[in-house]
């Protein structure tokens, strides 16, 4: 009887170790999947990067007229504290980005303040894109809310010292306290070939390459993003286009060979998402007799595009400026500009004149002077950059205060030779 029993029992326990094994391989297996998940988490699969796109695509598609022209402008407003005219552009126009001067910018814990009462107001729009929230801060002369932040030197300055080395430390200490107070958008650097203009690093073309291309990469340790201006350089121009147009007389091989260098180089070399190009309001009638950069389908598509390849944002100079003013209404810059093939305006003061590039652009679109494939190609670069580099985030102004013009920044910066 206990034989027979043992030869019942034995098979039984044998089947119930086979039958735990298999069912205990699916979970180890998940497990497995799961750790490289884990693992790799940092990285995108394929999959991630379609649902992204489809995303993007389906946020478009949802978007009007209205909302997506909004995007394309980057507007100032006068105050230290958020306006009703930045409400308004925020909320009901939607604009892309804010842009900071001294008006703006009191102390750091102030401008930290700002900037996260901005991002907060845009939180509560309908699509909830957060704002490029941008400054103007190359160093030397250029420089927001001098005395509360490091002094970081000219381009002139950091060309003659002649290290690439401290071009990048310089840049990441510039990005640290940006991105401190909530700025990360600078539009920067200059990349004009000049040998007295302070803003320059010189006139050698592939100094300013290298230079330029240490300047986006200490931006981006801080994620900040910069922007390569004036292209395609305007260097040769005695003319400040803030003030009046002029002409850079040059033909396509000499400006191709100098000016246009560094610029070219870095859509080579650099990840085109890491930076915007800006450009001037200047004329180049050697690509176009008549229209100047900003306004130019020669310079912004045929140029700057197809020629030279580049695949990030174009962000027009500050449309205010008299170089334009002085020859087109601001309904027609906006439009013009669009048409010409930039994905971001300027318009850095007056509530007024962004409200009439704003609503101009609509009414071109609406009468068919301007495609709307151009507007939502427009916008397609300007959201995928957002949904792929940005995020709200509040930032912290007690931290603000101990960041900028920090006593190890001081000194590495003074120490400079």
């Amino acid at each position: 009887m206990k034989k027979k029993l043992l030869y019942i029992l034995i098979p039984l326990a044998l089947l119930f170790v086979v039958v735990a094994m298999v069912l205990s391989q699916p979970e180890e297996q998940s497990k497995e999947k799961t750790s490289g998940i884990d693992e790799e988490k940092d990285s995108k699969t394929p999959v991630e990067e379609i649902n992204a796109d489809e995303q993007i695509d389906a946020m478009l598609a949802d978007m009007t007229l209205e909302e997506k022209v909004g995007q394309l402008m980057v507007v100032g407003f006068d105050g230290s504290k958020i306006s009703s005219n930045a409400v308004d552009m925020i909320k009901n126009k939607h604009i892309g980005g804010i842009i900071y001067f001294d008006r703006n910018m009191k102390s750091p814990k102030q401008v930290a303040e700002l900037s996260n009462s901005l991002q907060q107001t845009a939180a509560e729009s309908k699509n909830q894109l957060p704002l490029m929230i941008a400054v103007d801060q190359e160093g030397g002369d250029i420089l927001r809310m001098r005395s509360q932040v490091s002094p970081i030197p000219s381009q002139q300055k950091l060309g003659k010292l002649g290290s690439a080395e401290t071009v990048y430390e310089s840049a990441k200490i510039n990005a640290k306290e940006l991105r401190a107070m909530g700025v990360n958008l600078n539009f920067a650097p200059v990349l004009d070939l000049s040998r007295t203009d302070s803003r320059s690093f010189g006139t050698d073309p592939k100094k300013a390459a290298e230079y330029g291309n240490k300047v986006i990469e200490g931006f981006q340790s801080s994620s900040v993003t910069g922007a390569l201006k004036h292209f395609p350089g305007h260097g040769r121009s005695s003319v400040d286009p803030h003030l009046d147009s002029s002409s850079v007389e040059a033909n396509q091989l000499d400006l191709e060979n100098s000016d246009i260098y560094p610029f070219t180089q870095l859509i080579k070399e650099v990840d085109n998402q890491n930076f915007f190009v800006m450009v001037t309001h200047i004329n180049y009638p050697a690509y176009d007799k008549e229209k100047p950069a900003s306004l130019s389908k020669v310079i912004i598509q045929d140029l700057l595009r197809k020629k030279l390849g580049y695949e990030g944002i174009v962000v027009t100079d500050d449309l205010e400026m008299g170089a334009v003013t002085k020859h087109y209404t601001y309904k027609e810059l906006g439009s013009e500009a669009i048409q010409a093939g930039a994905d971001l305006l300027l318009v850095c003061h007056e509530y007024k004149h962004q409200l009439e590039v704003y609503n101009g652009i609509i009414e071109d679109v609406r009468s068919g002077e301007i495609p709307v494939e151009q507007i939502n190609e427009a916008a397609k670069r300007v959201i995928s950059y957002k949904m792929n580099t940005m995020q709200h985030e509040n930032v912290d102004p007690k931290q603000a205060e101990s960041i900028v013009k920090s006593e190890d920044s001081l000194t590495y910066l003074q120490n400079l030779k």
